[in-house]
């Protein structure tokens, strides 16, 4: 077997911890050790990886606080109902993906299409109304009412005598003004000419209001996304105001963690900071997004959100891990060896320590793990123990071949 040196890792500060992290830290390498890589084809076969001895060392590292977290969509809406109804329509269900624009769900519009046609009857007598008003204002502006000598009683003469000698006599004699006549006519019918307008606006708001109602049946994708959440089904009848489904989208995910108020002075916008999904277990590099401008009165914290890169294998909802730096705790020193190092014996997990030509089997105490294929070692080992890598199946303590090791 060949002997390989192996700096120890730490738990380091999340500032830090990129920065400090050995070649290859975190894309299944462990300061020149590889665990094989999976084969192509599932079902062909791959050799077990050799035996590797490597040799722990320890460093002297920053502190971090593990606070865990929720994935959540980037963007989340829930629809509600704006006018009561019976649902007629609901385009999919959970999982289905939609365009900005299509309908998702409508609600049954027979009474408000009665309603609109009725609109729009009642429309069209005020536009005839007020054509008809503005017929009577030009009518009483280029023929006078007040001069139509039908309106006198007349003196059995011809019309012609009426019109010269009976209207300007009765004027004479204070029976009549025609000027005042005829201005009180034409501002009768432009009061009449008003009304019909406004009748006629009066009815144009009520066919609008009826079709902004029916627009408020359908409810449309506000945007590019995925239903995550119905609450009512096709039949239901439902109230303004009532919530219908969650709509979110999907390509861009965040992670929100609420972080006590002593972590946050080591906490900034587009700090890049490692995490750990709990789907598959897998790490990876966020970056704070945004800090709430407040915290939470209840429980004292503040809402951190962090960008997850794009094409993160995650579901919003499920649990993750952030680590922070925390400047008011002094730096320790942490052993750090390969997980395949580790064997479990049930319940116990053991590494086998090489001292000399002899096999040591050393119970230990695992802590977290921070990096892909590793995992931190609380009690059980010392800086410079040689622990062997990839044990073959089998194997004890006691003595072992010393020409197997390479130097």
């Amino acid at each position: 077997m060949k002997k390989i040196q192996l700096l120890g890792l730490s738990f380091v500060t999340i500032a830090s911890l990129a920065s400090a992290q050995p070649q290859g830290y975190g894309s299944n390498s462990f300061n020149g050790y590889s665990p094989s890589a999976p084969p192509a084809n599932a079902n062909a076969y791959s050799a077990p990886a050799q035996p590797q001895v490597v040799t722990v060392r320890q460093r002297q590292a920053g502190v971090s606080t593990i606070l865990g977290g929720t994935v959540i969509p980037f963007r989340e809406v829930t629809l509600s109902a704006e006018i009561p109804g019976r649902i007629e329509y609901i385009a999919g269900r959970e999982g289905d993906r939609f365009n900005q624009g299509e309908i998702l769900i409508a609600i049954d519009d027979d009474e408000l299409v009665a309603q609109r046609e009725q609109a729009l009857a009642n429309l069209n007598n005020s536009y005839l109304g007020l054509r008809n008003s503005q017929m009577q204002y030009g009518r009483e502006w280029w023929a006078p009412q007040s001069r139509n000598i039908n309106r006198l009683p007349g003196m059995g003469l011809p019309s012609l005598f009426d019109q010269f000698f009976t209207r300007n006599l009765g004027s004479g004699m204070g029976y009549g003004n025609p000027w005042l006549e005829r201005y009180t006519d034409l501002y009768s019918s432009g009061t009449q000419m008003g009304q019909a307008q406004g009748q006629y606006l009066g009815a144009l708001s009520q066919l609008r209001g009826i079709d902004a109602r029916l627009r408020d049946t359908r409810t449309l994708s506000p945007f590019n996304g995925v239903i995550v959440q119905k609450m009512v089904e096709a039949g239901d009848t439902v109230q303004p105001g009532q919530p219908l489904l969650k709509y979110a989208d999907l390509t861009d995910l965040q992670l929100s963690v609420e972080v006590p108020s002593r972590l946050l002075s080591g906490v900034r916008e587009d700090m890049v900071v490692p995490a750990m999904l709990d789907f598959n277990n897998q790490f990876v590099d966020v970056r704070v997004a945004q800090i709430y401008p407040m915290g939470n009165t209840q429980r004292h914290t503040i809402t951190v959100k962090f960008d997850l890169p794009v094409g993160t294998a995650a579901w919003p909802g499920t649990y993750a891990e952030v680590m922070l730096p925390d400047s008011g705790t002094q730096s320790q020193t942490l052993i750090e060896i390969p997980k395949s190092a580790v064997v479990q014996r049930g319940s116990l997990p053991i590494v086998y320590v090489i001292k000399g030509d002899r096999r040591e089997l050393r119970l230990v105490r695992l802590g977290a793990s921070y990096s892909e294929g590793t995992v931190t070692v609380l009690a059980g080992l010392t800086p410079g123990d040689q622990v062997l890598v990839n044990p073959p199946p089998g194997v004890t303590s006691g003595r072992h071949n010393q020409s197997n090791r390479a130097n």
